[in-house]
């Protein structure tokens, strides 16, 4: 994988699959499959999750559970490639600030808000009321049944008591992946190093942030056809 196609993907919106390397611009729009780049996670394999005598190899978990397994030519690609992807899901991030998913609660279709500013909203589809909204900072944990659901913790800022919320998805992965681009950004921009070496791009906005763990990693990988 050459250095214009580390610099396509530190540009781009999303991640492509090709079967060829990218020559031109062009080339991107003939790609087998694309993914948005913050409903996918991206993860540098150690030497014990390798399937077999290829090293220097990455995943990539698409924002419908698939994993999809990739070999690099050189070790030291690794660390550029996974710096070239946190780029281009920070500037995602910071491009389109808020992402809203449909849900089911208690058999009602709602909307979960997931926003760079404010944090979680959850409302009603219909009437657009406001069901229930907390900061980043006040999620303490996650779970998901790997399906369908995640029950998120939060903490009220008054009682201090943890309030569990579940809801259901038709996308889990994607709300995943997304929650956890937002979380990763935030965290991005309380380093000064990395925000000040974006300013040649965009200027970052900065926040205060949390953290959330990685989603399990329950499919097989595979190799792209």
């Amino acid at each position: 994988m050459e250095e214009d196609t580390r610099e396509d993907l530190r540009h781009s919106q999303g991640l492509e699959e090709l079967q060829r390397l990218s020559v031109t611009t062009w080339d991107w729009t003939r790609a087998e499959k694309s993914f948005t780049v913050y409903e996918i996670m991206f993860k540098i394999l150690k030497e014990s999750e390798l399937l077999d005598q290829r090293r220097h190899c990455v995943s990539v978990q698409t924002e419908a559970g698939e994993d999809l397994f990739f070999s690099l030519e050189l070790d030291a690609e690794l660390l550029l490639w996974e710096k070239a992807f946190q780029t281009a899901t920070f500037l995602e991030v910071q491009r389109i600030q808020c992402k809203t998913y449909a849900c089911i609660l208690d058999s009602h279709l709602m909307g979960l808000t997931i926003d760079f500013g404010m944090g979680f909203v959850c409302f009603d589809a219909a009437s657009k009321a406001v069901l229930w909204r907390y900061k980043f900072s006040q999620l303490k944990g996650s779970s998901d049944d790997g399906k369908s659901k995640i029950k998120f913790l939060f903490q009220n800022q008054d009682s201090k008591l943890i309030e569990a919320k579940e809801l259901e998805f038709s996308n889990l992965f994607a709300v995943l992946h997304c929650i956890h681009a937002f979380f990763a950004s935030k965290v991005a921009c309380l380093d000064p190093v990395f925000v000040s070496s974006q300013n040649s791009i965009m200027t970052p906005v900065v926040s205060s942030t949390s953290t959330i763990p990685a989603p399990s990693q329950i499919s097989k990988i595979k190799y792209p056809s």
